[in-house]
């Protein structure tokens, strides 16, 4: 883009270019300029006090009068009030649409191929001495779709006209108070007005209200003793030893609080017709420089909805108090690097605990470790001598390898056996975390990285590790372990009842049902303490500066999102397996949607310092190639099959490639991935496409399982084969081109 600083030059502008117009007479040179040049469409988008010259200046009302003449298609779009009713009475028989706008604030014209936007606000009567011209493409297309969308909210002028000459206008307006008085009468006015306050606020505005509203505060509160008041509540950040005594005092009031430890960057007050908002922080209960005051119903509703959903999330006021004084606060997160003093804080809160300990070994590498340093025997002994209730989840990989060392049947090592210990196994795969996670008391939780799995050495396998006794930290912890342990009964509750079933072939479907049921129940379980994890891991994220606290939290994210994926691709299986996934259909270009994919990975491949791999596409863009699907699922699909190849493939090209074939007389398109990997194993061949088959020890072997599925949904078939005379693998799909596709 080129920037210039001048006049537009007499003749045509030939190049792409940015302008700044000075002086009156060129910007207005440069305006009836820009009518003349346009041949099909003049939008104009101009504040209150603009209309009047549109009427009045004979330069600019010749030249809107000049394009209508040439079937220019004219819309304007500005305030009526009271003070230029008359002149958009006139503007109507001037332009062919004209609509009405609250608080309009800026002046531009945009045509098919020009920008002009004279730069004056509120000057009566005035011409603007400066404009900025542009026939930059993006920045045309830019204002044009602003002005669409402004023009959808606007009203028809006749209905402006009417309620002003009618009296029966509501004026809605958003706008900044700057003077101190006017925003003190103005928040009177709005406390006095109220049916309901809604207010959330940190130290310095509760003290504002206190220290000022006080009086209107007890008003509100004794109407609302009679009901003919909905009352205060109060969102606040943060309750601690300083703000103590001032929350006692407005909770004797009878007003409602409750804390929020995500505070949003501004105060705002809400009633049901009005909001206030500053981002200032009010320090010490001074009265904000700025304010903005709304009594639109968007801005209104917008705010309510953000404080219902801080509500719903609030800790009440009185239980945090109570944890204050009682010296029980929480909210600690401690990043520990130290391995040493990982072991000797795991060994303390095992040893300490008082009612409850959950334990979660990912792997069986993981329980050997715990049982070298002594914890597994710290655990027996809280299990015999304090009656502290033991619940331990292991892969079940690792119960039938106890049961070898033994030379029993397979079952849990005797070490471990006890009246209060109770141990679920559940797959490797479906623990879906590579930390050791211990939850004592259900207030103090720590979450161990394993970094190298396979170390026998406890505190050489280990990276770093969280400590937390932060509420909502320990409950989403628990929260999940809860649920994998109840997914880990039903699973064998559902592997009894088939055991019982296969020997009735009429009870199969039965068996079946409840297998469906199990892990709908059990992946939408999952959601619920993943959302937390990933919501509150990624809220301490942005708000750390610390390299080792960002890498801790970054372990915590990459582990919630393998859960995450993994309760996806359980409801994915579902829906396939009763026939429910429903496709979103649309027409794709099918060499943009893989070209962007392999750009993703190349990526992927540059940041990750992968070398050696090189990936490659043999598209044909002589034309797009329309393929009318659900654009999500086949993402998904051909995600799935770049994924693998760089799973498999060490060294080596890797290409993705797009043909037309003619069979039937239906065309059809064939999508492939084509590695020089490992290529498929020979046992897994035959079973390639069904469920939980992979000999990978990353993932779960339904990825391959879905994508059939989607494909198969689409109408099309999948396939994988290994490479005839080399190695490495290929997989491909077709789909059928039809003919929602060639439109």
């Amino acid at each position: 883009m080129l920037l210039l600083t001048g006049s537009l030059p007499n003749d045509e502008v030939t190049t792409t270019t940015t302008k700044v117009i000075h002086g009156t007479t060129k910007v207005v040179q440069t305006e009836v300029r820009f009518f003349h040049k346009t041949k099909n469409k003049v939008d104009t988008y101009m504040n209150y006090t603009r209309p009047p010259l549109a009427i009045t200046f004979e330069p600019i009302r010749k030249a809107f009068l000049d394009a209508k003449n040439r079937r220019v298609h004219l819309r304007y779009l500005t305030e009526i009030t009271k003070d230029n009713l008359s002149y958009c009475k006139q503007l109507i028989n001037i332009v062919h649409e004209l609509r009405h706008l609250d608080g309009i604030k800026g002046n531009y014209m945009v045509s098919e191929s020009e920008y002009i936007a004279p730069l004056i606000l509120y000057e009566h009567g005035k011409i603007a001495s400066q404009a900025i011209y542009s026939n930059i493409k993006q920045v045309v297309e830019q204002e044009q779709y602003v002005f669409d969308s402004l023009w959808n909210k606007a009203i028809l002028a006749r209905e402006r006209i009417e309620e002003i000459e009618e009296g029966r206008v509501i004026h809605y307006e958003t706008k900044i108070l700057t003077n101190k008085e006017e925003i003190i009468d103005k928040i009177k006015n709005f406390l006095e007005t109220s049916n309901e306050l809604l207010a959330c606020s940190g130290s310095g505005g509760l003290q504002l209200g206190y220290s000022r509203f006080l009086d209107l505060g007890k008003e509100i509160m004794a109407r609302s003793r009679r009901a003919e008041h909905k009352g205060i509540r109060l969102l606040i950040s943060p309750i601690n030893r300083d703000t103590i005594e001032l929350v006692k005092t407005i909770l004797d009031l009878g007003v409602q609080i409750r804390e929020i430890k995500n505070m949003p960057p501004m105060n705002f007050s809400i009633t049901e017709k009005e909001v206030h908002a500053t981002i200032e922080k009010m320090e010490g209960g001074e009265i904000a420089h700025s304010v903005l005051v709304s009594n639109e119903p968007a801005y209104v509703n917008h705010f309510h909805n953000i404080f219902e959903e801080l509500w719903r999330n609030g800790i009440d006021a009185k239980t945090r108090i109570s944890s204050i004084e009682q010296g029980t606060d929480f909210g600690d997160i401690e990043v520990i690097s130290n391995a040493s003093r990982v072991v000797e804080l795991y060994l303390n809160l095992v040893k300490n605990a008082q009612k409850e300990i959950m334990i979660m070994l990912p792997t069986t590498n993981a329980f050997r470790r715990h049982s070298m340093i002594g914890a597994i025997q710290l655990a027996k002994e809280a299990a015999g001598d304090r009656k502290v209730k033991i619940r331990i989840l292991m892969p079940k990989q690792l119960i039938q390898i106890l049961g070898e060392e033994q030379k029993e049947p397979p079952t849990i090592n005797s070490n471990i056996v006890h009246d209060n210990i109770d141990v679920r196994n559940i797959e490797e795969v479906m623990l879906g975390s590579h930390a050791t996670i211990l939850v004592v008391d259900k207030k103090l939780s720590l979450v161990i990285e394993i970094r190298d799995d396979s170390k026998t050495n406890f505190e050489e396998a280990i990276g770093l590790s969280i400590y937390s006794n932060s509420k909502a930290g320990v409950l989403s912890y628990l929260s999940l372990m809860e649920n994998l342990w109840l997914e880990s009964e039903l699973y064998q509750q559902i592997k009894e009842s088939r055991t019982r079933l296969e020997l009735a072939n009429k009870q199969l479907a039965v068996h079946d049902k409840m297998q469906q049921d199990f892990i709908n129940i059990a992946a939408h379980e999952l959601r619920t303490p993943i959302q937390p994890i990933l919501g509150l891991s990624q809220f301490v994220r942005t708000k750390s500066k610390e390299s080792m606290v960002i890498d801790a939290i970054d372990i915590i994210l990459r582990n919630a999102i393998r859960l995450q994926r993994l309760t996806e691709d359980i409801l994915d299986v579902q829906k396939i397996e009763s026939n429910t996934l429903q496709l979103n259909k649309e027409s794709l270009d099918l060499n943009v949607l893989i070209s962007d994919l392999v750009a993703d990975y190349k990526k992927q491949l540059l940041n990750g310092k992968k070398e050696g791999i090189s990936l490659v596409t043999e598209l044909n863009f002589s034309k797009p190639i329309f393929l009318y699907a659900d654009r999500h699922r086949l993402v998904r699909v051909i995600d799935n099959l770049l994924n693998n190849a760089l799973k498999f493939t060490k060294k080596g090209i890797i290409v993705a490639t797009v043909k037309e074939e003619k069979d039937d007389q239906q065309r059809k398109l064939i999508v492939s991935v084509k590695d020089t990997g490992d290529g498929i194993d020979p046992d897994v061949l035959p079973k390639l496409f069904s469920k939980f088959v992979t000999k990978s020890y990353h993932g779960t072997g339904l990825g391959l399982y879905i994508c059939k599925g989607i494909i198969e949904a689409h109408g099309g078939k999948i396939w994988g084969e290994n490479n005839v005379g080399g190695k490495g693998a290929r997989f491909s799909f077709s789909l059928p081109i039809t003919q929602d596709s060639r439109n």
